[in-house]
């Protein structure tokens, strides 16, 4: 896959005006009708922008993680090998394309000789894609990157991050509780870190029965990029034909 330009958020010159704030007005509360229904086409227009762009020839794993994190930190370096080991075993790996843990996802996927995707979400203060790209999307609002990149992705594998990765956590988890999308892998690495959240769900929620016991099965935790590897095999193996069956 060689390598390309930014693909920009879909635009109509009648529609869609480049405005700041973009998705704080969609949700700033009621409006009249007509501005409500410009917001909507926008919002389509996004969906369809990304369906128009997002065409692997393998299967892709997202991978989640904290944009601070430097090159040389433990959490990079486990980013890099995994994103390596998810290359070699013949995934595309996608990241939202920023620095950090993205960056050595993508970096990691690159030199595996794997497909090296960002899918971005515009904000007020823009970060430039990391080097190790062979595409990059951007979209302006975060439910419908958030959509494109459930639809898109056969496994999520998280590391350490802030509310943003947490949000994708949780948002998944609940998604595949509630039957509102299939069980795929969601992969946690970095017990050391993970290990607060995990006994905070033990001992508040499993304990006050808020969530079911099979619900922690929802996801695993690990150390090793070799397990996050099987366990997103386990559920699919690249083929040949992937891009007849999932586009």
């Amino acid at each position: 896959m060689k390598k390309r330009k930014a693909v920009p958020a879909a635009a109509s010159p009648s529609l869609l005006a480049r405005i700041d704030d973009v998705e704080k007005t969609f949700l700033a509360g009621k409006r009249d009708r007509c501005a409500n229904l410009d917001s909507a086409v926008r919002v389509f227009l996004q969906y369809l922008h990304g369906v128009e762009t997002l065409n692997f020839d393998r299967p892709c794993v997202t991978v989640f993680g904290s944009a601070r994190f430097k090159p040389g930190s433990p959490h990079y370096r486990m980013a890099r090998m995994l994103g390596r080991k998810l290359a070699e075993a013949g995934f595309a790996v996608m990241t939202g394309g920023g620095p950090g843990i993205m960056e050595a996802a993508n970096r990691g996927a690159r030199e595996g000789g794997g497909p090296s995707i960002g899918c971005n979400i515009r904000l007020p203060l823009e970060q430039e894609p990391n080097r190790y790209l062979d595409e990059f999307i951007e979209f302006d609002h975060f439910f419908v990157r958030k959509v494109m990149l459930v639809k898109y992705s056969v496994a999520f594998v998280v590391l350490p991050g802030g509310f943003g990765t947490l949000d994708e956590i949780f948002e998944t988890l609940t998604l595949m509780q509630t039957g509102k999308i299939q069980h795929f892998p969601v992969v946690l690495m970095g017990r050391r870190f993970w290990k607060p959240m995990i006994e905070f769900i033990d001992q508040s929620l499993m304990r006050r029965q808020t969530i079911s016991e099979e619900d922690k099965n929802l996801f695993i935790v690990t150390d090793s990029a070799n397990r996050a590897v099987r366990q997103v095999q386990s559920f699919v193996l690249p083929t040949n034909n992937w891009n007849s069956k999932k586009n």
